[in-house]
């Protein structure tokens, strides 16, 4: 019985680090008074002031952050290469 517990357990942590694999998060930043994709679930502290997400795509996550008024409207959108994670 422990076994079964065990192995339910291991199933359940391993599918859901997996959902979490591909999505994007807009975060507000102050530092850089911005709003920013990220691959990560962000931690809201310090610099970051909100998190907003999952998206399941990056075009998803753009139209979001028009949508958010603390966002800036004229930001540009980085290269994948340059995301923050």
């Amino acid at each position: 019985m422990k076994s079964l517990m065990l192995a339910v357990i291991l199933v359940c942590a391993t599918g859901s680090a997996s959902l979490a694999e591909g999505q994007f998060w807009i975060v507000g930043n102050h530092a850089t008074e911005s709003c920013d994709i990220v691959t990560s679930n962000p931690v809201i502290d310090g610099d970051i002031w909100f998190g907003d997400g999952p998206y399941q795509s990056r075009a998803a996550a753009k139209l979001a952050r028009s949508s958010i008024g603390a966002c800036p409207k004229d930001q540009d959108d980085k290269a994948p290469d340059q995301e923050k994670d």
